[in-house]
């Protein structure tokens, strides 16, 4: 009779080929005030959160740590079950996504994504309390060393190049172009860019650049997509990010300035750390009825301690 191991990392021969890793500052970064790896790492999890979350456990900061490029390095399961599991990981505690809009030397601003993880579960309060803390600390954006990590699966490809903006092309224009290269599923005509550009111009309007459009474009896209031009102006009107204030304090000379905000884990729609409890904006943590996680039940509030209580439970079970 088979006996399952009750450890969650993979115990596999480490390899020397590096993890594919984010762009310098973005990607994940480790919690603070974690307690030491050991062999019951996860194991009241169940068994696909418990091996993505070992994996994610062993990778360096600053590794990728987006759904595509998990599910590349992860066999057995398919972008589908990965953002799954990444969902369930937040709601139990182990994960935040995270933006910070950086303005640094010259007045550039740019967006930071980074994807928060501790291997020990946390609480609501100990999350917001993080990202709270993340306002008031520099930003420092240094490429990462890349060390190698386990890792059994042939390497992707790298990623497509992005194509030059052309004269004349407005970054809104130039940003849905971008789509179909990012994601095949949102590809759009020329004429389709054409009728969505003011809706994309509104998003330059509110402080963002092109590639936080299209990553909150293409985040958590569902596995078939019958009408790109469809989908892609429903995202525009219903993601559009806050407006900000037109006239902010100017920074001292050579100061950076960041704003930090959590983003659902699911969605990536943007919002306040006690506006996304579980690290879920309302819609995920309430799916429409009929769909495969419609049965889950996802509390406004709960704890990790609770949540760990309840797969206790569930384990005992016949």
């Amino acid at each position: 009779m088979a006996i399952e191991h009750p450890s969650s990392a993979l115990r596999v021969p480490a390899s020397s080929r590096p993890y594919p890793m984010a762009n310098p500052g973005y990607g994940k970064r480790s919690a603070p005030d974690q307690q030491p790896r050991c062999a019951g790492d996860f194991m009241l999890l169940p068994m696909r959160e418990r091996h993505i979350a070992g994996f994610i456990d062993q990778l360096p900061d600053g590794a990728a740590m987006d759904v595509k490029g998990l599910a590349k390095q992860l066999p057995l399961y398919g972008q589908q079950a990965v953002g799954s599991a990444l969902k369930a990981l937040s709601v139990a505690g182990y994960l935040r996504r995270v933006r910070c809009l950086v303005t640094g030397e010259g007045g550039q601003v740019r967006w930071v994504f980074r994807t928060f993880w501790s291997r020990t579960a946390r609480d609501n309060e100990w999350w917001s309390a993080l990202v709270g803390a993340e306002r008031s600390q520099p930003m420092v954006a240094e490429p990462v060393a890349v060390r190698p990590v386990t890792d059994v699966v042939p390497q992707q490809r790298a990623p497509e190049p992005v194509p030059p903006v052309l004269e004349g092309d407005s970054p809104a224009y130039a940003a849905l172009a971008r789509l179909g290269r990012v994601d095949a599923r949102l590809a759009l005509s020329a004429a389709d860019c054409a009728v969505l550009e003011p809706l994309a111009a509104a998003w330059f309007t509110r402080g963002v650049d092109a590639d936080y459009l299209v990553q909150a474009l293409v985040a958590g896209l569902p596995a078939g997509v019958d009408s790109p031009v469809g989908l892609v102006r429903r995202r525009l009107a219903d993601k559009l990010p806050p407006q900000v204030a037109a006239a902010p304090v100017p920074p001292a000379p050579g100061a950076t300035v960041r704003r930090v905000m959590m983003e659902c884990t699911k969605c990536g729609v943007p919002g306040r750390a006690e506006a996304l409890p579980d690290g879920l904006c309302r819609a995920c943590r309430q799916p429409a009825e009929g769909t495969p996680e419609a049965s889950v039940e996802l509390p406004a509030e709960r704890d990790a301690r609770t949540y760990v209580a309840e797969l206790r439970d569930l384990l005992k079970a016949p």
